[in-house]
């Protein structure tokens, strides 16, 4: 097994359980536990896994309403925009994008009062020359990952 294709399967592993144990992981794999560890340290090290942390249902937890932000911006003050849209701590995603707008933002709020104070406060900003708002009806999916391909050997 070359050791990008370990990785691959490493990394696809973690995907399917990220609480695994290097120890299941390296059965898995058929590898020491040893080189589970090495490869893992090394894909951290690289920034290729970012961290471990539970995928959080928001829906259940009474946060229903997505919002998708569409911002153009003056030019200058992009960065700050995109600043203030992170640190707001319902911005589940900020992306500077090409095409008709600047910002695309994804916001998760418990109601639409909410969302609309949210966005009436981020709208008061004068370098926002225009907005659009969409208001999510069904997430066919959300936050999906996908499994690197390997070779098979």
């Amino acid at each position: 097994m070359t050791y990008e294709n370990l990785d691959a399967k490493l990394i696809n592993a973690l995907l399917g359980d990220g609480r695994a144990s290097l120890r299941s992981l390296a059965e898995e794999l058929d590898v020491s536990v040893t080189t589970v560890s090495n490869h893992l340290r090394d894909l951290e090290d690289e920034g290729v896994i970012e961290g471990y942390t539970p995928r959080v249902n928001y829906d259940a937890l009474g946060y229903d309403v997505t919002a998708v932000l569409q911002l153009k911006v003056e030019g200058s003050a992009l960065p700050g925009i995109t600043d203030s849209l992170r640190d707001q701590k319902q911005m589940v995603s900020v992306y500077e994008v090409t095409g008709d707008y600047d910002v695309i933002a994804i916001g998760k709020f418990e109601d639409t009062d909410g969302m609309n104070e949210q966005i009436k406060t981020l709208l008061t900003d004068a370098d926002i020359r225009e907005s659009n708002t969409s208001v999510v009806l069904n997430a066919v999916v959300e936050n999906k990952q996908f499994d690197l391909d390997v070779d098979e050997e």
